[in-house]
């Protein structure tokens, strides 16, 4: 079988992590980039690979088998339509749109279209999410009761050089707490009720810097979220998994999820549980679950490969993202 042909929309940070990953798939070809700057135009000439300002003439002239959006949020949606009404499957980063409004012009036009649209929350990809889901569906944790979830971190000073990352809609609710909404999800089920507080002083920008959040799943697990891209920290999903070697290691746990027969932390993958008698006066058992470590973002791009050719269906589409991106809007009315 000929290799997928795939453009990419957007050669920000997150764009040229994609053109990494199709550079050393074998089962995909990169055909063109469309971003108007300039740093686009050169990154696309060392690639030899097409360049586009434009998005519709790209998809027009290069007709790509697959397009992957890594814009930013607001332009999430043009761009995918674009995609979809043309009939090309898309990747779209996360979060789907930057509102529920948005989000559901996308779901419509691939129902009436019939054309697959994978979203980008790569985390449902990677091995430590399949081994967790295959212990908490196992029944083997009991009945859930808990999770904690921490994403705290500081982004350097010159992240927010770029305007758009210090407006609204561009804070760490929809850009980082959408991915661990979406995970706690996946993992235990739908959220049917929030409270929040957040906080904006630190940085002073429009959106907000830090928040904290309490969920109520509907199987009744309680659960909370504490997060910050302003204060220093060990626990965050970036620097605790490992998936992404641009972010400093550090071996600790962003997820606490507790049951009645025994609790899991995760991404270190430790569970715990009681012997042959439970109780406070009783020692814990614990033992570390093995994973194979692979780049998520592969595993990610070997799936839309299959989407595209119509071997799979997307394990997240953008009817599912929406409804992650309709709790962080629950959330932030809360606020």
């Amino acid at each position: 079988m000929n290799p997928t042909r795939l453009a990419v929309i957007g050669a920000g940070a997150i764009g040229r992590k994609h053109i990494e990953v199709i550079q050393h798939a074998s089962d995909a070809t990169l055909v063109a980039l469309a971003d108007p700057s300039e740093q686009a135009r050169e990154l696309a000439t060392e690639l030899g690979v097409a360049w586009f300002a434009d998005v519709e003439e790209m998809l027009d002239e290069i007709r790509p088998d697959g397009v992957i959006n890594a814009t930013p949020n607001t332009l999430h949606v043009p761009c995918a339509l674009a995609c979809v009404t043309r009939g090309i499957p898309v990747l779209v980063e996360k979060p789907v749109a930057e509102s529920p409004e948005r989000a559901r012009e996308l779901v419509d036009a691939a129902l009436a279209h019939n054309v697959p649209v994978l979203v980008g929350h790569h985390r449902r990809h990677n091995a430590l999410t399949a081994a967790a889901k295959t212990l908490i569906d196992s029944g083997k944790l009991g009945k859930i009761v808990a999770v904690s979830a921490h994403w705290i971190l500081q982004k350097p000073d010159d992240y927010f050089d770029v305007s758009w990352r210090r407006e609204l809609g561009a804070g760490p609710l929809l850009v980082n707490l959408v991915h661990d909404i979406d995970l706690m999800r996946y993992l235990l089920g739908e959220i049917e009720e929030v409270q929040a507080m957040a906080s904006s002083e630190t940085r002073g920008f429009a959106n907000e810097d830090s928040a904290v959040v309490n969920l109520r799943f509907a199987r009744g697990t309680l659960g909370s979220a504490v997060l910050s891209d302003c204060s220093v920290s060990p626990w965050s999903w970036e620097m605790n998994s490992a998936e992404n070697p641009i972010y400093a290691h550090t071996p600790e746990n962003c997820y606490l999820i507790s049951g009645t027969q025994g609790a899991l932390a995760i991404p270190q993958m430790r569970w715990w549980r009681y012997g042959e008698k439970s109780g406070w006066h009783e020692p814990l058992i614990s033992e570390t679950l093995h994973i194979d470590a692979i780049d998520p973002f592969i595993l990610q791009l070997n799936h839309f490969i299959a989407v595209i050719r119509g071997e799979a269906t997307p394990i997240i589409d953008a009817a599912d993202a929406l409804r992650s991106l309709e709790v962080i809007d629950e959330i932030r009315q809360a606020i």
